[in-house]
């Protein structure tokens, strides 16, 4: 089983207009909700996969009791933490005629200690049972660095692997509790590392300086052109396949899934790459954010270039 934690979960709503305009009334063709945050699409995605996956976090009010329902509905066990407040719901626009996305995030409620407190305790109630803990997103507020920083440390002390995808100084603070993989983008590795990096080569340098200092698996995503990746059993350049792409956000946490997927098959490295690689690009081919059709993957598989450098 793979635990996921999503902190600040959502509804993830999308409309398509024809053509948005601000300050227009702009009349939505098609709409769509379903449970979001990046750790229930890192769910979602690894279930089609084939993993039992059990979900946990923060979640509140009617929004909430929708977003525990559609993670139950797709076979996905639902162990969050209740809080006062209404979970919040993030709007995603396409503009069909411009072929643009645009984005309003809600903050989401203020969490208490009680709270942080509470989750930790869930948490590590549930770590007996699984085999790899993903931590993804940004942390409500009320919370600090704190809180991921106690849920690595319990997961780590029960010797469970933990993959954090976040970014910001909530990433910089959660580097001291060596994670076993992040995924910093290019814009996010900069920032970590204070240099404008521009070459494959240093960003290479600087993932492999990060895994030196005791993150075992790096990843710099790279978008359409792949990633590099250092690990244990080397430094990986990826290359994935020119795809139609219909839908790009989701993709990380797709990764994100496969890696988690890989690493609690035990996978070879260069598998669990070539698997988070597929299937993260397999996500971009569908409207939906953060689902997959397994088919997709598998065709894609083979696809992907791996090179050990």
């Amino acid at each position: 089983m793979i635990l996921t934690v999503t902190a600040n979960a959502a509804i993830d709503k999308r409309y398509v207009v024809e053509r948005f305009g601000v300050g227009n009334v702009n009349r939505v063709k098609s709409c769509t909700a379903n449970a979001g945050g990046k750790g229930i699409n890192v769910a979602r995605v690894a279930s089609i996969v084939g993993e039992r996956m059990t979900a946990t976090g923060f979640l509140g009010g009617h929004a909430g009791k929708f977003i525990s329902e559609r993670v139950e509905a797709r076979g996905i066990r639902s162990e969050f933490v209740w809080c006062e407040g209404e979970s919040r719901t993030c709007i995603n626009i396409w503009d069909e005629v411009n072929q643009q996305q645009t984005e309003f995030l809600e903050p989401g409620f203020e969490v208490t200690k009680d709270d942080c407190d509470r989750l930790v305790e869930k948490f590590t109630s549930l770590l007996p049972e699984c085999r790899v803990v993903t931590i993804s997103g940004s942390a409500p507020k009320g919370a600090d660095s704190d809180l991921y920083k106690r849920l690595i440390r319990n997961a780590e002390a029960a010797g469970k692997p933990v993959l954090l995808d976040t970014s910001g100084q909530l990433l910089e603070d959660c580097l001291l509790e060596r994670p076993t993989l992040i995924k910093p983008n290019i814009d996010e590795i900069r920032a970590l590392t204070k240099n404008p990096m521009n070459s494959r080569a240093s960003l290479l340098h600087a993932a492999s300086e990060l895994h030196l200092d005791g993150i075992r698996i790096v990843v710099i995503s790279l978008g359409a052109d792949g990633s590099l990746v250092s690990t244990d059993e080397g430094a990986f350049e990826v290359k994935v396949p020119k795809i139609q792409a219909v839908n790009t956000v989701g993709c990380g946490d797709s990764m994100i899934a496969g890696f988690a997927v890989g690493i609690s098959r035990g996978l070879p490295m260069e598998e669990v790459i070539r698997l988070a690689s597929a299937v993260s690009a397999a996500n971009a081919m569908r409207l939906e954010t953060g689902f997959i059709v397994k088919e997709d993957m598998e065709n894609l598989l083979p696809q992907i270039s791996i090179r050990k450098l």
